[in-house]
């Protein structure tokens, strides 16, 4: 990867949405298509579109995040094509972090040298459970022994920064599954895990069955106690529970592009269906592979809403995302009222929030309503 040619604070992270999968799952509403025939259409629109922001301001990057869709279904042309793109048009510091999502059927030894050799210093691993019915359930194309085999092969290559993807609070999974599944994922040694409750979201099949009754749902505190589990098990077990979803073996493994997200910083969305941040500007492309080509293509951007936040907006916003991490949320942007000190106290006397110095965190506890936390402060 190419250095910056100058020496920025708070460098912005570059995210690229490959929408390609081999099978949609019936939970994810992330957006993909089957029809791997658009691909090379794609990579030229992603080639127009970095050319657009290259010469915006958006040139010099420390972290990159390649997501999906399934990353890994891009052949080793298609990969260098796309990273030939990013290097051509932008820059990233010696340090970056690169992270790529990985299906643990498409792992390869060839393919995890290819990464190697393009900079990618991260993998994120999509495995979800490690129990075969479960797997099913999920409608997951891989098996827990080819899991297995797939992080073998990935510390086998060297790779020790390494994530794991894992779900939990769905219909037929117990505790006991659960359990084993999270002992099991610890033997691996892996970096960071990031533990994500079942959304069912109304435009997925899961969430349409859920809607006709024909998918049970756990109960609140069948999630609580899930939730809890899961965090207390986890940090016993060394990690820390850094944000609602993450745990990171340690600081240094946090995921640091995730972090500008939450930190507000500056970022860069491309592909389509990508979300975009500056300042107080925010703005996302179109979910569709022929449109966002097309609008390319005719020489338009593929974005079709911004939003620009008042400073109220912004706070609101620093709040709803402050409070999804220990690190939590300035005292100033809460405390400016007598309604938001008397808020804390409460807060802080149930055991929702903890604060020290000028900044106010959310507990285990508060990390179960974090969401909600920001209208409390709402003035």
């Amino acid at each position: 990867m190419n250095e910056p040619t100058m020496n920025k604070k708070n460098l912005p992270g570059l995210y690229v949405h490959i929408p390609f999968c081999k099978t949609k799952c019936p939970y994810c509403d992330f957006y993909s298509i089957t029809d791997a025939s658009l691909t090379e259409s794609w990579l030229e629109g992603v080639q127009k579109e970095v050319l657009i922001y290259s010469k915006e301001g958006f040139s010099a990057f420390d972290t990159l995040y390649i997501g999906g869709g399934t990353p890994s279904l891009l052949d080793e042309q298609g990969l260098e094509r796309l990273m030939g793109i990013l290097r051509d048009g932008f820059s990233f510091v010696p340090d970056a972090e690169a992270t790529i999502e990985m299906n643990p059927d498409d792992v390869t030894p060839s393919l995890l040298a290819r990464y190697k050799g393009f900079g990618i210093n991260r993998l994120s691993l999509g495995v979800q459970s490690l129990q075969e019915e479960e797997l099913r359930f999920l409608q997951r194309r891989h098996t827990a022994v080819g899991a297995e085999r797939a992080v073998e092969l990935i510390k086998s290559s060297g790779f020790r920064n390494f994530s794991i993807d894992l779900m939990y609070g769905f219909h037929g999974q117990t505790r006991k599954s659960w359990a084993d599944t999270l002992n099991r994922v610890l033997s691996w040694e892996p970096a960071h895990l990031s533990c994500y409750q079942l959304t069912l979201s109304g435009g997925t099949p899961f969430g349409r069955m859920a809607t006709e009754g024909r998918l049970n749902r756990m109960t609140e505190e069948q999630e609580r106690r899930f939730f809890i589990h899961t965090s207390r098990f986890l940090q016993e077990n060394g990690f820390v529970h850094y944000e609602v979803s993450n745990f990171a073996r340690g600081e240094e493994c946090v995921s640091r592009h995730n972090m500008k997200y939450w930190q507000r910083t500056p970022y860069l969305g491309i592909g389509p269906s990508a979300h975009s941040f500056r300042g107080k500007e925010r703005w996302w492309n179109c979910r569709s592979v022929q449109d966002y080509c097309c609008l390319l293509l005719e020489g338009k951007r593929p974005v079709v809403g911004r939003e620009r936040l008042s400073s109220e907006q912004a706070r609101l916003e620093k709040l709803l995302l402050g409070f999804r991490t220990k690190n939590g949320v300035d005292i100033d942007d809460i405390v400016s009222q007598s309604s938001g000190r008397e808020m804390l106290a409460q807060l802080t006397s149930s055991g929702i929030v903890s604060f020290a110095g000028k900044r106010v965190s959310p507990t285990i506890n508060g990390y179960l309503i974090a969401d909600r936390l920001p209208l409390m402060f709402s003035f």
